[in-house]
């Protein structure tokens, strides 16, 4: 469709509409005609100007550069200690004067290309090229998942397969998603009520980027452009503190100082136990897990009272009760265990990376922490609660939501993307079909699980898509599929610990891919970026980021000794320790040696996680139907409740209390005492705050760390035993509360 037939079209709506053009030529409509959702009320405009150019030279040079250096980057530091992971804010932030540059000296003369007209330089650099440009970076904000398997291989399991078997792994796990995502869209994106919370994050930054105008209302108050560089200067100067001058501030484990050398104390209140008192003034530590500002407070509240009954209920009565011999073992811990305490040795009953049983029972039981071990069972109850809760809670809107996007009742922002072409679904499905294609070459061809297994985990991923993304589309919480998935292959296939991780990244991955694709594709609707050009930039980047983070991946592996090790310091890769461990935990040795009833299992309680998951919900949404008036029901959200300690470990659980008090403060008391300030900067200080951490955090490495140039010590910056710097050291002694990772004996295992 022409430029000039799309205003058409724009104009043909709007005429009923528009009582005023503004000065910018933004066409006001109104004011009755706003979401039904506040947040969405006061952050999105319900204005467009589809005359606004996006699909333009600058947007596709400054997507594909950023896009290739996020993915170098964030691969880089994932495989660190002190992992970094730059995403939206940075790159918006630098972005934006490239944008403005490249506007003021591209020419702009226009070619013809055997009939195709274009200029390197059609005006302004434009909002809507900028949150292309952002989107493309979001494609590439989290590592690919699959990268960790091939890792596995290389490192854990000595099993050396060619680089083309790696790298269709890693891209059709990453871009298989994009299919459902089609299929999604008129249940997770055109519905108003489907907000997804952390885009309003990025809304806001965007905008106050690029609208410098004041409201009558805001006139006199600071701009909403120069708080957001307030508040990055502030964040960034702070960042300096915990992260390299002052690191002890960054975790006040002051109930602990009390008395360190008690081992109870420690563990109950150090920062590597569970936590209990500390104080973490390290921004990236405690919206890790969190995004207190992004959260709606109903579901923080929900996370709370999951962490308080997981975390200091139950775990310390099944710790101290002595429940499978506990003691022995760190209250809070990843690793795997012998019986009496020591590591297990997982090379001991394998054979080809094979499990023999008889080596196993030999050998003897593989344990873990109690800990480790009740947020399996509680993972159960959060995947089966899932499913009944969306059920009972969303079932008919469903039902509704189909029928009124086929009746055409939508909302304003879903009838001003109304004059952009769709993305005709038979797009998605050729995708699908390609990547399906070369999925079934990678699992075949080079032996990573059988043919079934992959169509069990394809399917699996479709079949949770929807009620995990209304979970995430109302409370910015993603219950995760890594446990079932495990679960499921590892029953069908014991012993094969690659076969088990390759299940749950076709199964696990494909449906958060899925769900991360609608996500940008939302802030795209609210955006009003043609679906179209959004279509093009989310495929381009991903595939460029998974190539990058595989080609990143493979170059530290083969160039830094002892990589994945405490020797291999800085490169220790804390997040594929733990999906080691889970390897060995569900595939290697198999649930049916760690949860069932074989060869001396005693963790089969936890499998009653499934019927409990499942029961809790009901007589929650029965109460709500006889008692309509009471609000509170109405907010218990057993999904997400449950899914409060699925993070941790590798998450600790002082990084969800300091996050949930912020939670508090922003999300309750400053929205309803300080309504007028919490719409004009909460988002925005949320996008501020990350932005100056991210720059923190390249600058100290790249200029000192790198150069292993270290604050001087001292009790803030304190030395290891051996005189090594902080990073070094195990981060339960950063708080000066060592035995908080010690067992109930005092013993640290080695």
């Amino acid at each position: 469709m022409a430029k000039e037939q799309v205003v058409d079209t724009y104009q043909d709506y709007v005429n009923d509409k528009i009582q005023v053009e503004d000065e910018e030529g933004h066409y006001e409509l109104d004011e009755e005609d706003e979401s039904p959702i506040e947040e969405v009320r006061i952050t999105v405009p319900n204005t467009d100007d589809p005359t606004i150019p996006c699909n333009t030279f600058r947007m596709w040079f400054l997507g594909i550069f950023w896009t290739l250096v996020i993915a170098f980057i964030n691969m880089f530091f994932y495989l660190r200690q002190t992992g970094i992971t730059l995403g939206y804010s940075v790159v918006a932030l630098l972005s934006l004067p490239m944008g403005h540059f490249m506007a003021r000296v591209l020419p702009t003369r226009q070619f013809n290309l055997f009939g195709w007209r274009f200029t390197l330089n059609p005006g302004p650099f434009s909002l809507k090229e900028h949150v292309l440009i952002g989107t493309m970076i979001s494609c590439t904000g989290a590592t690919a998942y699959a990268v960790d398997i091939v890792i596995l291989q290389k490192v854990f399991y000595h099993d050396h397969k060619p680089f083309i078997a790696g790298y269709l792994l890693v891209l059709t796990t990453q871009m298989t998603g994009f299919a459902f995502a089609g299929a999604l869209r008129q249940f997770l994106i055109r519905p108003a009520h489907m907000v997804w919370p952390a885009n309003l994050v990025y809304v806001s930054l965007f905008r106050s980027l690029h609208h410098t105008t004041e409201r009558p209302e805001d006139q006199g108050r600071m701009s909403r452009m120069r708080y957001f560089y307030y508040v990055t200067l502030g964040s960034f100067l702070w960042y300096w503190f915990p992260n390299y001058i002052f690191p002890t501030v960054g975790v006040l484990s002051w109930i602990c100082w009390i008395k360190p050398d008690n081992v109870v104390l420690a563990q109950l209140t150090g920062s590597n136990g569970l936590g209990f008192g500390t104080i973490a003034l390290d921004w990236a530590a405690v919206t890790l897990y969190v995004q207190a500002l992004i959260t709606p407070w109903f579901a923080q509240v929900n996370i709370l009272v999951g962490l308080v009954v997981v975390v200091y209920v139950m775990v310390p009565w099944a710790y101290y009760t002595n429940l499978w011999n506990s003691k022995s073992y760190p209250i809070l811990s990843a690793d795997l265990y012998t019986l009496d305490g020591g590591f297990y040795n997982i090379s001991e009953v394998l054979v080809d990376n094979i499990l023999k049983p008889e080596k196993y029972v030999s050998y003897g039981v593989m344990r873990m922490d109690s800990f480790f071990a009740l947020t399996y069972g509680v993972g159960f109850a959060g995947l089966t609660a899932t499913i009944v809760h969306v059920l009972l809670y969303n079932g008919k809107e469903m039902v509704q939501n189909w029928k009124t996007s086929r009746l055409g009742d939508e909302d304003i922002h879903t009838r001003l993307m109304s004059v952009y072409k769709e993305v005709p679904d038979w797009w998605y499905g050729i995708l699908f079909v390609i990547t399906l294609a070369l999925s079934f070459v990678t699992c075949v061809v080079y032996d990573y699980m059988p043919w079934w297994a992959l169509i069990l985990a394809l399917a699996i991923a479709a079949v949770f898509a929807l009620p995990v993304g209304i979970v995430q589309a109302v409370t910015n919480q993603q219950p995760g599929l890594n446990v079932v998935t495990e679960y499921i292959i590892g029953y069908l296939l014991p012993g094969h610990a690659i076969a088990n991780v390759t299940f749950k990244t076709y199964g696990y991955i494909v449906n958060t891919q899925a769900l991360a694709f609608t996500q940008d594709l939302k802030l795209g609707h609210y955006m009003k970026i043609p679906p179209r050009i959004m279509f093009m930039a989310q495929v381009i980047a991903t595939f460029l980021a998974s190539t990058v983070n595989l080609v990143t991946a493979i170059w530290l592996v083969n160039t830094r000794p002892k990589i994945c090790t405490e020797d291999g310091y800085p490169f220790t890769c804390r997040s594929t320790q733990t999906f080691y461990s889970a390897s060995v935990i569900w595939g290697a040795i198999g649930p049916a040696r760690v949860f069932g009833n074989k060869d001396g299992a005693i963790y089969s309680p936890d499998q009653w996680g499934f019927l409990i998951g499942a029961l809790l919900p009901i007589p929650f949404w029965y109460a709500t139907k006889i008692y309509p008036n009471v609000q509170w029901l109405k907010l218990v959200h057993w999904p997400v409740l449950l899914a409060a300690t699925s993070n941790i470990p590798p998450g600790l659980p002082y990084f969800f209390t300091n996050g949930l008090f912020l939670g508090f403060v922003f999300m309750y008391i400053l929205r309803r005492y300080r309504y007028r300030w919490w719409s004009r900067y909460n988002y925005l200080s949320s996008a501020a705050m990350d932005t100056g951490v991210a720059i923190g955090g390249i600058l100290i490495f790249f200029i000192f760390q790198n150069n292993n140039i270290n604050f001087p010590n001292w009790w803030g910056n304190p030395a290891y035993n051996d005189g090594t710097t902080i990073e070094d050291m195990n981060a339960a002694a950063l708080d000066h509360c060592a035995l908080a990772s010690a067992n109930y004996y005092g013993v640290i295992p080695q």
